[in-house]
């Protein structure tokens, strides 16, 4: 069902210096920041030549992102996207082996302008997982 992997998120306490560290020390290919209010993020992507890396930064005080950097002020990695050819055929078939979708389980747009959705972190080995349709 899963196909490859997308990104890797890493919520950042300071967005600027992480693009910087990207693109100076690793010499990576690095994106403007995005604000996304209907996730509560602002994001920078990392292009690499075989996935990406998403750098989050909260956006607002009732970002998610702003709880998870509270638990880690040096930020750290906060979920993992695969990508998925039917999204609500994949929400489906995860409900019905016991998963959680975690919102109203309705996808959301994301960041990339395609439908999203989130697996609860207790069900997935402590990982939370993000599934977005190609």
């Amino acid at each position: 069902m899963i196909g490859r992997l997308n990104h890797v998120a890493i919520a950042v306490p300071d967005l600027e210096a992480a693009s910087e560290q990207y693109r100076s020390a690793l010499g990576a290919k690095v994106g403007a920041p995005q604000d996304e209010p209907d996730h509560g993020v602002t994001v920078v992507f990392i292009e690499l030549p075989n996935t990406k890396i998403e750098l989050l930064y909260p956006l607002g005080e009732d970002s998610p992102i702003k709880g998870f950097l509270d638990k880690n002020p040096s930020g750290g990695i906060h979920h993992v996207c695969y990508e998925v050819d039917d999204i609500l055929a994949a929400r489906d078939h995860l409900k019905a082996t016991g998963a959680r979708v975690l919102g109203s389980g309705e996808p959301k747009i994301g960041a990339h302008g395609k439908p999203v959705l989130f697996l609860h972190p207790k069900d997935f080995n402590g990982c939370l997982v993000e599934l977005e349709q190609v």
